[in-house]
């Protein structure tokens, strides 16, 4: 079944693809769509005959280096990438630490009223944000990274919320570290956490494992003062972000200070 699975998945993308989206000269007309077997073959080092074989479902099990290669040679996006291993019964390595947000998500964070909004990556850098929780947080591009902020530059300590969110922050950094090892700045994070923090070396020594979710905390803000606010998470797998809606039940201090940060709140 799964060899199946992925012999259709290779046609279906090699059908979706055009000689001019992988910088192939048209050539002559073509009786089928896409490109052909041997056209995937070649931009993948691979033979035709083994390529063949995938696509009918008779060929032996792809390694991680051919799956990489096919990866390449039909333009897979990192969800098609991982679903490409899944198919073939591996696991796909990490391709990199993304900090770069994508246009809808960058988007969503601007479409949310009364609501502050930040996209983080696996490092915990806050890669984008919208007006309101620049507001809020203070200067996000001077000092993006929270974790720095929470263990190293004075964030309150010695509470269940700090406690709560050093156990979050360890058990997102131990994933990254296992999916990212050669990130160089990842890497630096994690060593001057170490050095400078003896509540994130607990946190990291209880190697926690927590999903993310719904939280409540407050938020000191230097005009308006203790905020209680709520933060829900949503994640976008491929790129291993996270985005982070502040948001504040109705008729709270906090609602107020957002409405008045945010006049076209409704």
């Amino acid at each position: 079944m799964a060899g199946r699975e992925l012999a259709r998945f290779l046609r279906d993308r090699r059908e979706d693809l055009r000689p001019a989206d992988v910088g192939l000269p048209a050539g002559s007309r073509r009786r089928t769509p896409g490109l052909r077997r041997e056209e995937v073959a070649g931009l993948a080092h691979i033979s035709v005959d083994y390529y063949v074989r995938l696509e009918q479902a008779r060929g032996p099990h792809p390694s991680p280096r051919i799956l990489e290669a096919i990866t390449g040679a039909l333009r897979l996006t990192p969800g098609e990438r991982r679903h490409l291993f899944r198919l073939a019964g591996a696991t796909a390595p990490a391709s990199g630490l993304a900090r770069q947000v994508r246009p809808y998500v960058t988007g969503l964070l601007n479409r949310m009223p009364a609501a502050a909004a930040v996209v983080t990556d696996a490092s915990y850098d806050v890669i984008a944000y919208n007006s309101l929780a620049g507001a809020l947080l203070g200067p996000l591009a001077a000092k993006p990274n929270l974790a720095r902020r929470h263990f190293l530059e004075g964030a309150a300590r010695h509470s269940a919320e700090a406690e709560q969110f050093a156990l979050i922050a360890a058990s997102r950094l131990r994933r990254s570290a296992d999916r990212y090892p050669h990130d160089e700045p990842l890497g630096r994070l994690l060593a001057e956490l170490r050095a400078g923090s003896p509540d994130f070396v607990a946190a990291w020594n209880a190697n926690p494992v927590i999903i993310p979710g719904h939280r409540v905390k407050t938020l000191t803000h230097p005009e308006a003062g203790p905020l209680r606010v709520n933060c829900d998470v949503l994640t976008v797998p491929d790129e291993d972000q996270q985005v982070v809606f502040i948001t504040a039940d109705p008729g709270t201090p906090a609602d107020r200070f957002f409405r008045h940060l945010d006049p076209g709140a409704r």
